[in-house]
This record gives structure tokens, sequence and C-alpha cells, in this order.
């Protein structure tokens, strides 16, 4: 049976989206392309008329991550340092670090992207750039704001893994964590 092409549109979104929330969720290795296509209504098989493997399919989904993510960056930094604050107090508190699905897939994916692919990993790369990209224009004054932001999104980055890390086994030290980076992190965008 033939579907129209604005069915398949649709079908090939809907895959997008739930292996986008799957794999920040589980991981790139910790989700079957069976659980993906159960998520999206479809089965295995629409999914590969849609995607030649799972690595492309995962390359939409990080995009797909990235281009969310990127534009509440952006949306945030056309605030100044008022907006990046709020992105921070998002992404530095408690719900932020425990919502993988909602959350930057950088921050997600970042311990896995380095066993993937090429075309994966500079993603990733375009993504950590957008980032820093968003953090330059909403930056105060001073210095290398290029190093600075570079240095915020990895230190975005390595909180958010030390703090999930931590969460289960010793949640005082997660969000001692969480707060240390924000005082941190706001040090670097206000200099």
């Amino acid at each position: 049976m033939r579907i129209s092409k604005e069915k398949a549109a649709e079908n090939r979104v809907a895959l997008v989206r739930a292996a986008s929330k799957l794999i920040r969720e589980r991981g790139i290795d910790g989700v079957g392309v069976a659980e993906i296509s159960k998520a999206a209504g479809l089965t295995h098989g629409a999914l590969y008329a849609h995607f030649r493997s799972k690595e492309a399919l995962a390359l939409a989904a990080l995009s797909h991550g990235l281009e969310q993510s990127c534009a509440g960056l952006d949306e945030a930094s056309a605030d100044g340092l008022a907006g990046l604050s709020r992105f921070l107090d998002d992404f530095l508190s408690p719900a932020g670090r425990d919502d993988y699905a909602a959350n930057c897939p950088v921050a997600a994916s970042a311990s896995e992207i380095g066993r993937q692919d090429s075309a994966l990993s500079a993603r990733f790369g375009e993504g950590i750039l957008s980032m820093a990209a968003a953090f330059e224009r909403g930056m105060g004054p001073g210095g290398d704001t290029r190093a600075r932001a570079l240095t915020v999104v990895a230190a975005l980055v390595g909180a958010q893994a030390v703090a999930r890390g931590a969460a289960k086994g010793d949640p005082a030290l997660s969000e001692e964590v969480l707060r240390s980076a924000r005082r941190l992190i706001t040090s670097l965008i206000t200099s």
C-alpha cells in the first residue's frame, strides 16, 4: 500500500522526534530501531524506508535535538545576560539534570559521540559551535569571548554529566556541582 508524500513526511518527522527523545534518554546504543519505530507508531520497516541505517537516524535525531536546543539558547541570548541567566537557571537545575529527554542533546550524548561515526561527531561539533555562538552574542564585553563561550559550553556539558552521574548515589554532591558550575559560569559570561 502506497502512502502519500504528506503521510511519508509525517512518518519521518515522527521517527526523528521519537529517536531524538529516546536517544537522549538512553543513548544511541541504548535504544533499538524497533523501540524507536514503536514509539513513533510505525514499523521498523517504515524506519528503513526513511533512513538507510540506525546511524543515519541518529544523525537526524541529533540534528533535531540541536535545532530545538539551540533555538532556545538563541532566544535566551537575544535577551542578553538576563536571558542567559534564565537559561542557566533551567539547565543547571535538578529538574534540568533529570530530564534527559527534553534537555540538551550535547549534554545527553557527549560521552558516547566519540564512539560513533564521523558524521555524528561533525554534527556534534557544529552543535557545540552553535551553542558557543549564542553565548558569545549574549555575553558581556571583555576578554576573548569565543574562548569564554567555548569554556562555558564545556563547563555546562561537564557539569551536567557529573551531576547526573552523582545524582542517585550522592544527591547533595550532584546539587553542589550544579550550584558551583552556575556560579563559575556566571563569572565567565559577565567578565
